[in-house]
C-alpha cells in the first residue's frame, strides 16, 4: 500500500535546531577556539518560579552594576553589557596575551517574558558578581481552580 508524506520544511529545521542545541549543550565552549569563547560569550541563566513572580540570576564575574544595563522592552527583557572605558596610562608599555581564556568579553541576552509576567514591576540588584532579577507576575493571571459539575 503506497502513502503520502507530507514534506513540512519547519519540522526539519526544528529538528535541526534541536540538535544544534543538544549538541551544544553537551560539548559546550569545548568546540570552540579561545578566541570564539571570547566572542561568542553569553552568561548563563538560571529562573525559578513561584507564586508571585520569577526570579532570575545570571553569574557575571569580572563585571560590576556600572558595567550591565537591563531594560524591558515589549515582551522582551534585554541584559547587555557596556565596555569599561580603560584610562591611557602615559609612558607605560601596553600589556599583550598569551593566553585569554578567561570569559569577560561583551555581551548581550534577550530573553522573552513568560505571558504571566508584568514588564513593569522588574526589579535588580547586583551582589558579588550576581545579576539578580526579579519579576513580578500579574495578579488576574494567577492560577484558579474551576469546579467541574455533574450535568
Amino acid at each position: 500500500m503506497k502513502s503520502l508524506t507530507m514534506y513540512n520544511p519547519n519540522a526539519i529545521q526544528k529538528v535541526l535546531r534541536d540538535f544544534n542545541r543538544y549538541y551544544d549543550s553537551f560539548f559546550g565552549d569545548l568546540i570552540r577556539s579561545p578566541e570564539e569563547r571570547i566572542l561568542y560569550y553569553s552568561p548563563a541563566v538560571d529562573i525559578q518560579e513561584n507564586k508571585n513572580n520569577y526570579v532570575m540570576k545570571m553569574e557575571l564575574p569580572g563585571f560590576n552594576e556600572k558595567n550591565i544595563e537591563v531594560d524591558v522592552n515589549g515582551v522582551y527583557l534585554n541584559i547587555v553589557s557596556k565596555p569599561e572605558r580603560k584610562k591611557e596610562r602615559k609612558g607605560k608599555e601596553d600589556k599583550k596575551h598569551t593566553v585569554r581564556e578567561k570569559k569577560g568579553a561583551a555581551f548581550s541576552r534577550s530573553l522573552q517574558l513568560p505571558a504571566d509576567a508584568d514588564p513593569k514591576k522588574v526589579s535588580a540588584v547586583f551582589k558579588d558578581g550576581i545579576l539578580s532579577l526579579t519579576i513580578k507576575k500579574r495578579g488576574e493571571s494567577q492560577r484558579r481552580m474551576i469546579q467541574i459539575n455533574a450535568a
